[in-house]
């Protein structure tokens, strides 16, 4: 019992001043952003409930409490009831489905009097402890068994497949973000690049489909080659078979020389898809030949990343047009530049886009924004909050924005990388991983380089479901990272 109040009362000794700083700034910066974003010249007080920044205060002190409630409670709580937690939450994500009132189309808000919750947002957390929990099992890895695969893709995937049904898309992309926890965990890193791989062949296959190369829309060949390209790539590095990539790469280059002659030269219309999948079916087998003739197991792989991408290739343009709702398909056109909509789609990114330039070096002032007051962007308090920094800080006070982002993102990462167990290590960069999905979708949002999605700024945009799910993140990570030292002892 003595153990345990000394514990209690040395905790605020030990956790991690710096990050709780960091925290500090950038919630008032966001409190203060808020009030500059709803400011309408009524010279109301920034305290004011009846402003968006008094409430955003009322959330902070709520925050505040909460964060200092976790770190009062015993670590090894977190890890006890990691599962519970994360079966409450689902089970409230599924209930969300079914009672959630439709707001702008999503089904995501569950409504208690006179506020409204994001459970999505809690999830974050609690799936965090569940994958940690996993991972602290005795004798887990990652690459022992396959089922082990099957349960950390269970629990992150739970979550998102109960989140796209409530047709809140931009939250469910988040949780994609644990790929990264699971990579530093052992996870062999051909996954990671299929998922980028993945990503890279549906944006060229929608971007290019005005041209044609050999009577095909030119995304799709340029997929062919990029497919081509890989076999070679994984043969020889992952494969680790110099002959094999020796051969694809001329089989390749020969076959690049005679339709280019028979094309250009001859004058020849070919049929290019049916010849593109002939070119990449023979490397495929002579994959599969030379796995059996050198007993080189790894040598599947290119097959295997080659079939995946066909397949996914050809499916592109369904999922595109049939599976994505319309609007979003418009936002995806006009961020990649297919179609110009600037008075619909493209609008909040355009207005956006205007007021951060117009802030220039050291922005216009504080509360002198135009863009800002004279409410050109939509949603400019909540998603859209990093434009108001750009109008009225400019370059000097964006770049201060981002910098405290930076350390506080690296810092996390260095507590992950301190932590004496798997618990500890995994939730800690599933906090990391959180963070730089959000700063990275969002600014690359407001800037037109990312689709419109509807992710927060974490600690600066409005509301309280995101800054009590990012508080419940950091509070739990520092309560747990206070305790490394006493493990260690133990």
């Amino acid at each position: 019992m003595e153990s345990r109040s000394t514990e209690k009362s040395s905790i605020l000794t030990r956790v991690d001043w710096s990050v709780i700083l960091l925290y500090l700034l950038l919630v008032i910066g966001g409190a203060i952003s808020i009030y500059a974003a709803s400011y309408d010249f009524d010279n109301a007080s920034i305290f004011s409930f009846d402003e968006f920044s008094g409430k955003q205060i009322r959330w902070i002190g709520f925050s505040f409490v909460l964060g200092f409630a976790l770190l009062l409670i015993d670590k090894r709580m977190y890890e006890t009831y990691a599962y519970p937690i994360y079966f409450v939450i689902v089970a409230l994500l599924m209930v969300t489905i079914a009672i959630a009132p439709n707001i702008k189309g999503s089904h995501s808000w569950l409504v208690l009097g006179p506020m409204s919750l994001q459970p999505a947002e809690f999830g974050k957390f609690a799936t965090a402890l569940a994958l940690a929990k996993l991972f602290s099992g005795y004798n887990f890895n990652l690459n022992s068994k396959r089922i082990n695969y099957i349960k950390a893709g269970a629990i992150i995937g739970v979550p998102i497949m109960l989140i796209l049904a409530q047709n809140e898309t931009g939250s469910a992309l988040v949780y994609l973000s644990l790929m990264f926890v699971l990579y530093r965990e052992g996870m062999s890193g051909l996954v990671l690049f299929g998922f980028v791989f993945s990503i890279v062949i549906f944006v060229v296959t929608v971007k290019y489909t005005t041209s044609a190369i050999l009577g095909m829309p030119s995304g799709e060949f340029t997929v062919f080659v990029l497919i081509d390209l890989a076999m070679v790539v994984i043969a020889a590095f992952f494969s680790k078979s110099a002959i094999a990539a020796r051969n694809l790469s001329m089989w390749f280059i020969f076959t690049a020389i005679v339709i280019t002659g028979v094309a250009v030269i001859g004058g020849i219309d070919l049929p290019g898809v049916p010849i593109m999948f002939g070119i990449t079916i023979v490397a495929m087998v002579y994959c599969l030949y030379e796995l059996i003739k050198s007993h080189c197991r790894r040598l599947i792989m290119p097959v295997i990343v080659a079939g995946a991408s066909l397949t996914f290739m050809m499916s592109v343009n369904y999922v595109f047009n049939k599976a994505l709702q319309p609007h979003q398909q418009t936002r995806i056109k006009v961020s990649l530049g297919i179609e110009d909509d600037p008075l619909k789609a493209g609008y909040n990114v355009n207005q956006a886009k205007i007021a951060i330039g117009s802030g220039g070096l050291a922005g216009k002032g504080f509360l002198n924004g135009t863009q800002t007051k004279l409410k050109y962007v939509p949603e400019q308090h909540t998603d859209f909050i990093f434009c108001t920094i750009g109008e009225e800080e400019g370059f000097i006070g964006s770049t201060i924005t981002l910098l405290l982002f930076l350390i506080l993102i690296l810092r996390v990462i260095a507590i992950a990388e301190r932590q004496p167990t798997p618990f500890g290590r995994v939730y800690s960069y599933c906090v990391a991983s959180y963070l730089i999905f959000h700063l990275c979708i969002n600014i690359g949002m407001v800037i037109g380089l990312c689709p419109v999605i509807g992710i927060p700024l974490p600690f600066f945009s409005y509301g309280g479901s995101s800054l009590w799910g990012f508080t419940v993140l950091i509070f739990i990570m520092l309560r747990i990272d206070a305790s490394r030292k006493e493990f260690r002892n133990y």
